[in-house]
């Protein structure tokens, strides 16, 4: 099966929309009704196990929103593609990917379009779902005030500092004074074995936020061990919690953790339900 085939049969029942602000103009993925929810994608980009993702939190009653923000949509690439991909978001002026570089410019595009979601949308306001590459993205998103559940899935930026985070000084001192304003609580995950997602970055988050980020770790031997091949051969680590390495089998811890996401969403932004 070709990319653009894949991204044809694997996004159906998607809207893709084209949505331009901040001086940058990307293709935007929507599906469902209720509430939005920004689903972020991860490295290398909206595969088949991200649209998949996005789907369950569809049918738990949410708005999706999936930004393009690299890689083909609806692909599972090639080891050599998903490289490429990755090396060329590394280099991107819209993202940071490495220690000092300060919060991802990209994050600016991201909190208007959860301005727009929840503008369309309504509700108490906007959950936001970032993984690997995006997953430090949710919590600088919270900067943006319509964004009201934030969920990190195994945040792996920057990639050259494990117990550093991906955001200016600046927005680390805005972020908390947010999350203590306003009552937020972050919700994360990481396997315990990830090279990619380490034990220092969950205390990193820890040190910033205290007891109002809600890090949760899964055993390695937990992960999907038939992973698409970047993940096998690139990632080559426990590492994408409610996607590529999910095992979609009840009481799995995978499906454990992608549960209580959904139930955090809904008392965050279905409080009434």
């Amino acid at each position: 099966m070709t990319n653009a085939e894949a991204s044809t049969e694997t996004l159906e029942g998607f809207v893709r929309r084209r949505f331009a602000a901040e001086g940058s103009e990307k293709d935007v993925h929507v599906a469902g009704s209720g509430p939005a929810v920004v689903v972020m994608p991860e490295m290398p980009g909206i595969s088949p196990d991200v649209l998949r993702f996005a789907r369950w939190v569809c049918d738990a009653g949410f708005t999706v929103y999936v930004p393009s923000l690299f890689g083909v949509d609806g692909a599972y690439p090639t080891a050599e593609d998903g490289a490429a991909v990755m090396k060329r978001a590394c280099v991107s002026a819209e993202f940071r990917a490495f220690a000092g570089g300060g919060t991802s410019p990209v994050v600016t595009w991201l909190r208007a379009l959860a301005r727009l979601a929840h503008d369309e949308c309504g509700g108490p306001g906007v959950g936001a779902i970032g993984m690997c590459f995006t997953g430090n993205f949710a919590l600088t998103m919270t900067l943006e005030p319509s964004v009201i559940a934030p969920v990190l899935s195994q945040p792996s930026l920057p990639l050259d500092d494990p117990a550093a985070l991906e955001m200016s000084a600046e927005d680390a001192d805005a972020v908390r004074e947010r999350f203590v304003r306003d009552d937020l609580r972050a919700l994360a995950y990481r396997f315990a074995d990830d090279r990619w997602c380490t034990g220092q970055r969950f205390a990193a988050y820890e040190k910033l936020l205290g007891d109002r980020f809600d890090g949760r770790v899964l055993n390695g031997d937990a992960a999907n061990p038939e992973p698409p091949p970047f993940f096998r051969d690139v990632v080559g680590t426990p590492h994408s919690v409610v996607t590529a390495h999910l095992v979609d089998e009840a009481g799995h811890p995978t499906v454990t953790a992608r549960d209580e996401i959904l139930a955090y969403l809904a008392e965050r932004l279905l409080p009434d339900a």
